[in-house]
């Protein structure tokens, strides 16, 4: 396959990697930690949360800022929430991380949403690489992944456990280039730090090369790609592969995009709204699919 012309991820393709079984209880289903949500962005957080539940991933634990905590406590019972030390302007404090250390032992950790300090977030890489779980899925996203570039290391011993899911601008830190071009820098990073990457829609492993169908302009909206973030953590959490979970990710945030757009229109939809359609997606997807030899 050439890098030109990647697997479109039909269902039948996604028949590939079943679903997990739902089993009889959230202890079947995994758990999941995500870490970011400084004082003025928690609803990163929560957004990712919600994804991650939507999926149907069993444990929650969100770790914001420590001003934020209890209001996000409040408003997602679904989840437990960790408060954690800030700087004066409301960041996340990188080098603070004690209270984590008790719940890091997780199936997937997703760090980055709602970070907003590049600083502290070079720091919170370099605090917890070495009290990360031997299997624990990682998904880096948004601050996490600027921060890479500035703390190496972190991927080192992560092969084969460690998911990115920039935008097209994160993309091009870490590639080091002025401009990312969408068609191939899932791949490129994936060759550079033995991650599975997804990015605009496509997601490499560094030999797959694959593309979700759909993705409607609905999905240019704030708070997206952290709903894309923790649909991948949700389902990683629950089993799937990183590569498994990154191509169903994918694809469930396209399909919830094209879904609103056919039901609203183009503009208007909340992230919110795209994790909403994903126990339905999952559902139809998830079917046995017919006629395969």
């Amino acid at each position: 396959m050439s890098e030109a012309d990647p697997t479109m991820l039909t269902p039948e393709v996604l028949a590939d990697w079943p679903l997990p079984d739902p089993g009889s209880s959230k202890d079947d289903r995994g758990s999941t930690l995500v870490v970011g949500g400084a004082r003025m962005t928690p609803g990163a957080v929560a957004l990712a949360g919600l994804a991650v539940l939507r999926v149907g991933a069993g444990r929650i634990t969100l770790a914001v800022g420590a001003s934020a905590s209890s209001p996000l406590a409040i408003a997602f019972p679904e989840a437990g929430v960790i408060g954690l030390a800030e700087t004066s302007a409301g960041a996340v404090r990188g080098d603070e991380v004690g209270r984590l250390e008790d719940v890091l032992d997780v199936d997937c950790l997703l760090l980055g949403p709602g970070l907003d300090d590049a600083d502290e977030a070079v720091a919170l890489l370099h605090s917890l690489r070495p009290l990360l779980g031997a299997d624990t899925v990682v998904v880096l996203d948004a601050f996490a992944l600027g921060a890479l570039s500035h703390a190496p290391d972190f991927s080192k011993g992560l092969e084969g456990r460690l998911v990115f899911t920039p935008n097209v601008a994160e993309a091009a830190i870490l590639l080091d280039v002025d401009e990312a071009d969408p068609d191939t820098a899932a791949l490129e990073l994936a060759r550079r730090y033995g991650a599975v990457v997804t990015c605009q829609g496509r997601v490499s492993d560094g030999e797959r090369d694959f593309i979700a169908p759909g993705g409607s302009p609905a999905l240019g909206t704030a708070g997206s790609g952290d709903v894309l973030a923790g649909a991948i953590a949700g389902l990683a959490a629950r089993g799937l592969s990183p590569l498994a979970a990154s191509c169903w990710g994918t694809v469930l945030h396209a399909a919830s995009g094209d879904r609103l757009a056919d039901r609203i229109g183009p503009l208007g939809a909340l992230a919110r709204e795209f994790a909403d359609e994903f126990p339905t997606l999952l559902r139809e997807l998830g079917r046995p699919v017919t006629g395969r030899s």
